[in-house]
């Protein structure tokens, strides 16, 4: 129970009351505790390349960084986000006016919405989706209405009735993260041209996480929302170096989109951290620029790890979803016999010595996700093999 004061009111603000512990913190303190392998929390477990980290070592070395940098990023890293965004996707945003560099992609999130949203707004959010989406939308006083994507087949997909009937005249903004987490969606042209329509037709703000764009499989493309007709002007993108790079402790994210959108994500993020990272902001600039081998490189060996955790989990006895996109794999408990994730997930470490993460976290309607749970594979090849042939024991 919360502590109370002396005039019996709750210490927590009670738009943060629903929010505890996370789910990430309790099972990774379960890895340790049990000595599992944790393929629970998204992290990779080896550094991103060499060359990059050397590039950080330099920053240090010179001096660059050591200081507050400039609060929306150091212009060599704005430089090199605007150059990516045209390069990838023929996006053209301005460095000085329409690119902001954040501690992460968490706090991209949370700024935009903060910044973006009056009390009362409604905001909908794909479901399952990132725990930061709901704290972040009640933090800004906003009420989050989720539209579920259903498992059909090999994949979960977005049923766009039910994002137009979501649509009220309260709806501010579309939250939108493609590729998914945690069920590794992407979605089609077709998905997103219906949802640029929606946008323009009813007037809404979107706010995309795109933060897995370098991660997609077997003939998938990402396609920013912001290059459908009508989006740039009303799309806040979000992108991250962590995924992309495999150096998630840097915090390095970032946001683009029209000037007077990012000046207000601008206005509410200086009163968060104010700067990070700055060091780091250099050695992601140099990151952007590496050649296309290196994101293919990047893509297949994950790809090849995919295989490896998904065959090792369907000889395990799961129904496994292939994710076209990420570094995470969703399972259905229930041809085990089992119905209950969190049941399952907290059982798991002593059973067979693996850590995952139930869906049902990322669900409002936490009944829809209760019987999902979710891996990650951003792990080295061995010990992918060493949890796949733990969660072999649970087939017999």
């Amino acid at each position: 129970m919360a502590r109370m004061t002396s005039s019996s009111r709750p210490l927590l603000n009670r738009r943060l009351a629903e929010f505890g512990t996370t789910i990430f913190a309790e099972m990774s303190a379960m890895a340790v505790r049990t000595g599992a392998i944790n393929l629970g929390q998204g992290f990779p477990d080896t550094d991103g390349p060499e060359e990059v980290r050397e590039a950080a070592v330099r920053a240090l070395r010179d001096g660059r960084g050591n200081q507050y940098p400039p609060g929306p990023g150091v212009p060599e890293l704005r430089s090199a986000i605007a150059a990516h965004q045209e390069r990838r996707y023929g996006l053209s945003y301005d460095p000085g006016a329409e690119v902001l560099v954040t501690a992460g992609a968490t706090e991209a999130i949370a700024a935009s919405l903060l910044a973006l949203l009056e009390p009362g707004d409604e905001v909908i959010a794909l479901e399952p989706y990132y725990d930061s989406y709901a704290a972040s939308i009640a933090m800004a006083g906003g009420t989050r209405v989720p539209v579920t994507l259903h498992p059909h087949e090999d994949r979960f997909r977005l049923d766009l009735d039910e994002l137009r009937e979501a649509v009220t005249d309260h709806t501010r903004l579309l939250l939108v993260n493609t590729p998914h987490n945690p069920t590794g969606t992407v979605l089609t042209r077709t998905e997103l041209t219906a949802i640029a329509e929606l946008a323009v037709e009813r007037d809404l703000l979107v706010v995309t996480d795109e933060v897995y764009e370098h991660l997609v499989f077997d003939g998938s493309e990402h396609v920013p929302l912001a290059t459908f007709p009508g989006m740039r002007e009303r799309t806040v993108t979000i992108g991250s170096a962590g995924k992309t790079f495999s150096f998630t402790g840097w915090k390095v994210g970032w946001v683009t989109g029209p000037a007077e959108l990012v000046a207000a994500v601008r206005s509410a993020k200086q009163y968060l951290t104010y700067v990070a990272s700055g060091p780091f902001q250099y050695a992601v600039a140099e990151a952007l620029r590496l050649p296309d081998s290196y994101f293919e490189e990047f893509r297949a060996d994950m790809r090849g790890k995919r295989e490896l955790l998904a065959g090792g989990l369907e000889q395990a006895g799961f129904r496994v979803f292939r994710p076209a996109g990420t570094y995470f794999i969703t399972t259905d408990i229930r041809p085990l016999g089992e119905s209950d994730g969190f049941a399952f997930c907290r059982a798991l470490p002593e059973r067979c010595g693996v850590v995952a993460i139930p869906n049902a976290v990322f669900y409002d309607h936490r009944e829809q996700g209760a019987p999902f749970v979710r891996f990650a594979f951003c792990k080295r090849t061995g010990v992918l093999e060493e949890a796949a042939s733990r969660l072999k024991t649970l087939a017999a």
